[in-house]
C-alpha cells in the first residue's frame, strides 16, 4: 500500500559491528574486546521488526500471577483478584524493558451453551412482560489453568514487545462477578495497567502469595487489543483514564448494551442470536469460582438485569446508560485505532461510528479500518504494527499524518486497502429521497421529484414472517417498496442514512423495520435464508418502536389511526452501488431475523408526502445518476424560461435540466425559486457553472410561471 515518505530507524546493534569492522580494515588499532551490545527492538518503515533474539519460543519468559483491583464484586469481603499470564522476550531478565500488548476476555476459561432453549422465546406480543427464561448447565470450572491465553504472542514477542493477558471478573480463575459492562469490568483492566507500571499488585496465587512487581522488565507502556467482547475491554479500561494505557485497537467492540439488545425503543436481538439478551450473556461466560457464582447469580442476573432490562418495551433506562461508554469517552486519552465491518450484524457499526464522532470531537488521535465483511476482521498487521510501534515504542513514523480512514473496497471487483481522508468521506452529503405511489409492488425512489401524496399500508405478518431477502424479491402485502430508476452511473454512500416516517398503526404496539437494499435482489431468498452476510442485497438497515417517537426513555402506546413522526437511522455504511443497480427502500414490521415475533395483522400506515430517505452520497445531489429520461436541451429551460445556461451532464445521464424540477407541482412560487436557487448553488460549487451563470438561473425561476 503506499503511503507518504518512510522513516527508518534502526538500534544500536547494527550500528557497532560495522565500526569495529571498520577500524580492524584501515589498520586503526581498534578498542579492547567488550561485551556484544545489548539486543534491542528493530524498527523499519515505522514498523517493529522481527529481532531473532526475541523469536525463539523456548526462550520466552512465562509467569502466571493474580493482579488485586480495588473493588470487590463479588462479595467476600476481599478485593478481587484478576488471572493474569505474561510472555516477554529473554532479554527482558537481563535488564531490557519493553512495551506491552494486552488482551482480556471473558471466554478464555469457557462458555454455556448456545441452544436455543436457552434463550428468550421471541414469540411473544409487544409490551407484554414474556415467559421466564431458563439458564444453561453451568460452565465447567478449570481449577488446573497454568495460563490464560496465547492470542497476539506469536505476532508482538518476536517484534520485542511483551504480551499480557487476562480472565474478565468472574471468568476463569478471575475472582469478582461478570457483569456484562458494569464499573468492574473497566477497572479490571485498569487495575491490570496500575500493576505493570508498579501501582497495582500482583501476587503469585489467588489468595496471599509472592507479591510480583512487573517494572524490572515493563517500560509501563500498554496497548489493548481483541475482536467483539475482547475489543469492548479495551475501550472500558481506556474510558478510566488510566494512566499507561496509550493505545488501543479496538475490533468489533459492543460499546453499548442498549445498542447491543434495542434499536430506538424496540427490542432487537444480535444477528443469529435469536432471543439472547444481556442476562443470557451473563449465563454463557459465568465460568468463575463456583462458590461465588450463586452470590453473582442473585445479585448480577436476577437483581438487576432481569429488573431492569424491560424486555416489554425496549425503553432506554438507567440500567442500559450504565452500561454505555459513550458518556465516559471524555475520559480516553489512548490513541485509538478502531476496526469494523459495515456487514456485522451481530455487533453493528453503529458502534464504532459513535465513539470514533466523539473521539475526534475531543482530539484524541484515531484511525479506522472498515471492510465490507461480517463480525470481526483485524487491521492489516502493518497498521496495527505502526499504530503500536508509534505510541507504545514513540517511534516517529509519521502516523499522525496518515489517512484517517482505510476501507476496503471490493463491491465491484476484487479488494482493495483504499485510504480516505476520514470517514465518513468529507466529500458526501446528504441527499434526500421521496417516494412515489405504488409501493404495494414497486413505488418510486426519486431526488429528483417531489413525493407523490396520499397513504399506502402494509400488513405485518408477525409470527409468520419470512427474512427481508423474501420480502425484497417478491410482492407481497407485508412490506411496501420503492425504487430508484436504473443507476446509471455507481453511487458511493458514505456515512448513516436516515428514513424519516409519518405513519399510523392499527394497534397500541407496532415494530418498525426499514432496510435499503440493491436490486435486482442477489443471493438466497427463502423464507429462512439470513440476509446478514455480505453477499446479500441488504445495503443497510435499522428498527425502531414508534411509541419512542417522542422519548427513548419512555414510551406511548400507539393510538390505533393516529399517525406519529419518527426518524429511523439506518446502521452507518460505506460502499459503492454499482450503475446498473437500483436502490430500494423497504419498509416493514417484524423482522424475522431480529425483532419479536408477535400475532400478525397489525396495519401500518405510511403518509407518502411525509417520508422521505436521507442518503448521505459523495458528490451530494448533483451525483445521483437517476435519471429514467434525460432533459438533454442544449440550455437550462426553467417553466418555459430560457436561461441560455448550457445544460451541462451531470452524474450518469443526468443533466441540469432534470434537477431543474419545473415540471413538478409546487405549494407556491416562493418555494420553487428557493428550490432553484439551492441547485444553482450546488452547480457553483461543484463548478459546473459560474456565478453569472446562477444569477441567471435564478432569475429564469423567478420570471417563470411555476407554482404561481
Amino acid at each position: 500500500m503506499t503511503r507518504g515518505s518512510t522513516r527508518r530507524r534502526t538500534c544500536a546493534l547494527l550500528v557497532v559491528p560495522a565500526l569495529v569492522a571498520l577500524a580492524a580494515a584501515t589498520g586503526i588499532a581498534g578498542p579492547a574486546a567488550a561485551d556484544p551490545p545489548p539486543v534491542g527492538p528493530v524498527f523499519v518503515d515505522g514498523q517493529a521488526q522481527v529481532v531473532p533474539e526475541f523469536a525463539d519460543p523456548a526462550t520466552w519468559i512465562r509467569e502466571r500471577l493474580w493482579v488485586e483491583t480495588e473493588f470487590d464484586s463479588d462479595g467476600d469481603g476481599r478485593r478481587d483478584r484478576m488471572h493474569v499470564d505474561v510472555t516477554r522476550p529473554a532479554p527482558t531478565a537481563a535488564g531490557l524493558k519493553v512495551p506491552v500488548v494486552y488482551e482480556s476476555s471473558p471466554y478464555y476459561a469457557g462458555t454455556a451453551s448456545t441452544q436455543r432453549q436457552y434463550f428468550w422465546n421471541v414469540n411473544t406480543e409487544l409490551g407484554q412482560r414474556p415467559p421466564a427464561r431458563t439458564s444453561p448447565p453451568p460452565i465447567p470450572h478449570r481449577a488446573d489453568r497454568t495460563a490464560v491465553s496465547t492470542s497476539e504472542v506469536n505476532t508482538w514477542v518476536p517484534r520485542g514487545f511483551a504480551v499480557v493477558h487476562s480472565d474478565s471478573p468472574g471468568t476463569g480463575l478471575s475472582q469478582g462477578c461478570p457483569t456484562v459492562g458494569g464499573a468492574n469490568e473497566s477497572l479490571a483492566p485498569k487495575a491490570v495497567v496500575d500493576w505493570l507500571n508498579g501501582r497495582a499488585s500482583g501476587y503469585t496465587s489467588v489468595e496471599g502469595g509472592q507479591r510480583v512487581s512487573a517494572t524490572g522488565w515493563s517500560t509501563g507502556r500498554v496497548g489493548m487489543t481483541g475482536t467483539s467482547y475482547n475489543g469492548t475491554l479495551p475501550l472500558a479500561a481506556a474510558t478510566t483514564g488510566v494512566r499507561g494505557l496509550e493505545a488501543i485497537i479496538p475490533i468489533a467492540p459492543n460499546t453499548s448494551y442498549y445498542h447491543y439488545y434495542r434499536s430506538n425503543g424496540l427490542v432487537r436481538n444480535p444477528g443469529g442470536w435469536v432471543g439472547e439478551d444481556i442476562d443470557y450473556l451473563f449465563d454463557y461466560i459465568s465460568s468463575g469460582y463456583p462458590d461465588r457464582r450463586e452470590y453473582c447469580a442473585q445479585h448480577v442476573r436476577v437483581d438487576e438485569m432481569n429488573r431492569y432490562q424491560d424486555r416489554a418495551t425496549g425503553d432506554y433506562n438507567d440500567f442500559w446508560a450504565s452500561r454505555d461508554y459513550l458518556p465516559s469517552v471524555r475520559r480516553v486519552r489512548a490513541a485509538t485505532l478502531m476496526a469494523h465491518a459495515f456487514n456485522d450484524w451481530n455487533v453493528v457499526p453503529e458502534h464504532s461510528v459513535r465513539i470514533l464522532d466523539a473521539l475526534k470531537a475531543q482530539g484524541t488521535p484515531t484511525q479506522a479500518y472498515f471492510h465490507q465483511g461480517g463480525h470481526g476482521g483485524a487491521p492489516p498487521l502493518d497498521l496495527r504494527n505502526r499504530w503500536f510501534t508509534r505510541y507504545l515504542y514513540g517511534v516517529r513514523n509519521g502516523v499522525e499524518d496518515d489517512p484517517r480512514a482505510w476501507i476496503v473496497r471490493n463491491e465491484t471487483g476484487t479488494s482493495q486497502l483504499t485510504p480516505y481522508a476520514d470517514y465518513p468521506n468529507p466529500a458526501a452529503a446528504p441527499v434526500s429521497l421521496t417516494l412515489q405511489r405504488g409501493g404495494d409492488t414497486a413505488g418510486g425512489l426519486t431526488s429528483l421529484a417531489r413525493a407523490d401524496s396520499g397513504t399506502e399500508q402494509l400488513v405485518d405478518a408477525g409470527n409468520l414472517a419470512c427474512n427481508a431477502g423474501t420480502l425484497a424479491s417478491q410482492v407481497s402485502p407485508n412490506r411496501l417498496l420503492y425504487v430508484t430508476p436504473e443507476l446509471s452511473a455507481p453511487v458511493h454512500i458514505s456515512g448513516t442514512p436516515q428514513v424519516r416516517l409519518r405513519l399510523a398503526a392499527s394497534r397500541p404496539a407496532a415494530n418498525l423495520s426499514v432496510a435499503l437494499v440493491r436490486l435486482p435482489w442477489t443471493g438466497a431468498a427463502d423464507c429462512e435464508s439470513s440476509t446478514r452476510g455480505a453477499t446479500t442485497s441488504i445495503i443497510t438497515r435499522g428498527w425502531a418502536d414508534p411509541q419512542n417517537h417522542r422519548s427513548l426513555r419512555h414510551g406511548t402506546p400507539l393510538k390505533p389511526g393516529r399517525f406519529v413522526e419518527l426518524t429511523v437511522p439506518l446502521q452507518p455504511d460505506d460502499q459503492v452501488v454499482p450503475a446498473g443497480a437500483r436502490i430500494g427502500l423497504m419498509i416493514w414490521s417484524t423482522d424475522h431475523e431480529f425483532t419479536l415475533h408477535p400475532a400478525p395483522g397489525t396495519v401500518l400506515t405510511v403518509d407518502l408526502a411525509r417520508t422521505s430517505v436521507e442518503l448521505p452520497v459523495v458528490g451530494g445531489p448533483l451525483a445521483m445518476p437517476v435519471c429514467a429520461q434525460p432533459d438533454t436541451r442544449p440550455t437550462v429551460v426553467v417553466g418555459g424560461i430560457d436561461s441560455g445556461v448550457p445544460n451541462r451532464a451531470l452524474a450518469g445521464t443526468c443533466t441540469v435540466n432534470d434537477h431543474v424540477l419545473d415540471t413538478e407541482e409546487w405549494p407556491d412560487h416562493g418555494r420553487f425559486v428557493r428550490h432553484v436557487t439551492e441547485v444553482a448553488d450546488r452547480l457553483v460549487a461543484a463548478e459546473v457553472i459560474t456565478a453569472r451563470q446562477r444569477s441567471a438561473l435564478v432569475r429564469a425561476a423567478a420570471r417563470s410561471p411555476v407554482g404561481r
